[in-house]
């Protein structure tokens, strides 16, 4: 199967793990990273376009990219990096087999529900994906960490620039 069959969201989510047996655990491990405690001056978030499923290894491809890029140009004290997103719905495959003699092997479409392949994240139009805040001297390398990250995800994303409130002392 092509990863474009599983972009769009139909049906009920799949996700109580409890009944399904052999459903895999999603490639991304961290959701938050720089620094979590900072106060930072700006807010950027990675806002989604369009209604579609993120599998986990787009978020987790995204992440890397991001990540890297900030950590390769800020101090690790000078950011804060979230993924807002996670993935709980579990995508199935029929699978076919596709060579000479298949046909005495398989059923076709009949009982066709289908093994789990892996996890995705259902976003909605206008849900952010990403996060990072920074202070205002970081934020053209915040926008191009998330220009980066937007590529590697199968939905259209704008970037949002938020200023923070003065945090009152």
């Amino acid at each position: 199967m092509r990863a474009r069959n599983y972009r769009p969201v139909k049906g009920m989510t799949y996700s109580r793990k409890e009944y399904i047996h052999g459903a895999p655990m999603p490639k991304i491990t961290k959701f938050t990273m720089g620094n979590p405690r900072g106060e930072f001056s700006h807010r950027v978030s990675l806002t989604a376009q369009s209604d579609a499923q993120v599998r986990h290894n787009a978020l987790e491809a995204a992440r890397v990219a991001v990540n890297k890029y900030l950590s390769t140009n800020l101090k690790s004290t000078d950011y804060h990096f979230k993924i807002l997103v996670y993935p709980h719905h579990v995508l199935r495959e029929n699978k076919m087999m596709a060579f000479a003699g298949a046909d005495r092997l398989q059923e076709g479409m009949r009982r066709a529900f289908g093994k789990p392949v892996g996890v995705a994240a259902r976003v909605r139009s206008g849900q952010a994906v990403m996060l990072v805040e920074v202070d205002e001297s970081a934020l053209e390398v915040a926008k191009e960490a998330l220009r980066r990250g937007a590529a590697k995800l199968p939905i259209p994303c704008r970037i949002v620039i938020e200023a923070r409130a003065a945090q009152a002392a």
